[in-house]
């Protein structure tokens, strides 16, 4: 495993006492990504399904993740499964990850319904959003009876899953990914055993199928990136779609794939980091001065930040007002394509910049 993509695990109390695991690993501009199904934060970097997301996402961001309560390395005796519940879980990893700046939150599958909840209660705290193969309707939810009786046959199927018969279990992973390998289906059977209790596994499916967020979507105010595989098999598209045309100004897109996870090889996983880099603004500057656009009190105070003070530091250095250098720093962002200070002193610093 290399070093840097080994995580750092730490725990942190939520506010009925269950132990949530998270991690943080890399550096620069920091993502939260909001619990999922069926992770686990030590097998995650060697998985075969999973490793591709973690180290792309740990080379370009300082990565923040946590475990479900009720899997992975979280506290298994759990009874609230709510989604409320989870949207404090993520508050209180918020705080213990110590965030003081305006970060990325990254929802998949029903992290997406966490993560809408999250920047509706917290708008100043989401610098943006990423939404992929989510939904604001579970399984239960959307009035299609085939689909129910379907969801309903597979909550029964994991109260077997303890069996050394993965028959059982690969009813479910099968359709996360379709067009995985055997090891990759192997490995992902394999985490239903590690991560998760059988009878536990029906409760949180059967948690997120009840999830209904219509009412909260249109409230969403940040900037928000919704993408989703037009075959997916777990989350029909029109979810993500319903999701960019509800979210007021979400940017929308298809992938071409039928997996729910998307795996390293397919054309679908190079175009959803693009999409993401492009949104985030962590696309490398291909030439030209970066900072050719930079008035002379904007490149000062750029070099301020490069020094780490904060604004009344730098308007008592300047001898300007902190309002002036807030106005310099939203016209610095927008000429560099960041959105945050640590994301603008990262772009300096891999460029060169001499104030």
């Amino acid at each position: 495993m290399p070093a840097h993509l080994r995580p750092t695990v730490r725990f942190v109390q939520a506010t009925d006492g269950v132990r949530i695991a998270w991690a943080d690993s890399g550096s620069g501009p920091p993502l939260v990504k909001a619990a999922t199904w069926l992770t686990h934060l030590e097998y995650d970097t060697d998985s075969p399904v999973w490793r591709h997301w973690t180290r792309f996402l740990t080379d370009r961001f300082r990565y923040v993740r946590f475990d479900e309560r009720g899997s992975g390395m979280s506290d298994w005796d759990v009874t609230d499964l709510s989604l409320e519940r989870r949207v404090e879980d993520m508050e209180r990893v918020v705080d213990a990850a110590r965030l003081d700046e305006p970060f990325v939150i990254f929802g998949i599958s029903q992290g997406a319904a966490t993560c809408i909840a999250y920047a509706v209660r917290h708008p100043h705290r989401v610098a943006r959003m990423v939404l992929f193969g989510g939904y604001a309707r579970g399984a239960l939810r959307r009035d299609d009876p085939q689909a129910r009786r379907a969801y309903d046959a597979i909550i029964e199927l994991t109260s077997l899953w303890g069996s050394d018969n993965p028959a059982f279990r690969q009813v479910f992973t099968s359709r996360f990914i379709p067009r995985g390998s055997d090891e990759q289906l192997r490995w992902f059977n394999e985490l239903c055993q590690k991560c998760v209790r059988p009878d536990l596994a029906g409760a949180l499916l059967r948690a997120r199928a009840d999830i209904d967020i219509t009412a909260l979507v249109p409230q969403v105010t940040v900037p928000t990136l919704v993408l989703h595989a037009v075959d997916d098999a777990v989350v029909p598209i029109a979810e993500g779609r319903f999701l960019a045309a509800t979210i007021p100004g979400a940017q929308f897109v298809e992938l071409a794939s039928s997996n729910h996870v998307l795996l390293e090889h397919e054309p679908a996983w190079t175009r959803f980091t693009e999409a993401v880099l492009d949104f985030a603004g962590q696309r490398p500057v291909a030439t030209g001065d970066a900072f050719g656009a930079l008035s002379p009190r904007e490149r000062d105070v750029l070099s301020l930040l490069e020094e780490g003070l904060g604004n009344a530091a730098i308007a008592e250095r300047l001898g300007i007002s902190e309002k002036t250098v807030r106005n310099h720093l939203s016209h610095l962002f927008d000429k560099l394509g960041v959105w945050s200070r640590t994301q603008a002193v990262v772009f300096a610093r891999d460029r060169g910049f001499r104030g």
